[in-house]
């Protein structure tokens, strides 16, 4: 398959995977315990309601700002439907999808079909994802490998998503040779300790007002 036919079948392919955002039906809640019989009801200043909290996020990122910077690295994005992008980085297709109402997000970047890895590819992919993918990750999903960053939405900070943009995309340019993120390499792996930070400081001063 050419590499315009993939980019075809990945378009296709992300669009599936963005309606299929939702990550599934809540787990059933649990049935109230019973009182056994005879059991002693408990006395009325016992009975303490508390109001729920409020969910706390680390982060303030939002499907609007979220827009915003991918706009800023690449004024060509495209908006399919709300909370999935469209855009390219270094010549390079890059997707992300979103599922407010679960709080997630993910970066997509294709690489190739998974049936044309060898053995020796598979496993240089998963010691780089022990130390030097970091934050992203190479995985399969549809017959395609993917790299891939995937994080809860909400917390995300702008600096953070960026740089998660960033190590998606690279770790997707050096498939076959470093597979690297540029960030730091964890030393208790078996990769060799190259780095691509570049294209992370170039995105960076890009996405940012400044």
């Amino acid at each position: 398959m050419t590499r315009s036919s993939l980019i075809a079948f990945i378009a296709a392919v992300t669009l599936s995977l963005a309606g299929a955002a939702a990550l599934g039906k809540p787990a059933p809640e649990a049935e109230p315990e019973q009182t056994p019989p005879g059991a002693a009801e408990p006395k009325p200043e016992e009975k303490t309601e508390q109001a729920p909290k409020a969910p706390v996020y680390e982060g303030t990122m939002t499907l609007e700002q979220m827009g915003i910077i991918i706009k800023r690295l690449d004024t060509e994005a495209k908006e399919p439907r709300k909370g999935y992008w469209r855009f390219v980085i270094e010549k390079t297709p890059v997707v992300v999808i979103t599922d407010a109402k679960h709080d997630r997000m993910r970066i997509l970047v294709p690489i190739a079909q998974a049936e044309t890895l060898s053995q020796e590819q598979l496993t240089r992919m998963m010691q780089a994802n022990f130390d030097t993918a970091l934050d992203s990750r190479y995985a399969i999903a549809k017959g395609v490998l993917w790299a891939t960053y995937i994080h809860p939405l909400r917390a995300l900070y702008i600096r953070q998503f960026i740089s998660a943009i960033g190590q998606t995309v690279n770790i997707a340019l050096t498939f076959g040779t470093t597979y690297s993120s540029g960030q730091l390499s964890f030393k208790g792996g078996d990769s060799s300790d190259i780095l691509r930070r570049q294209l992370i400081d170039k995105l960076l001063k890009k996405g940012q007002p400044i």
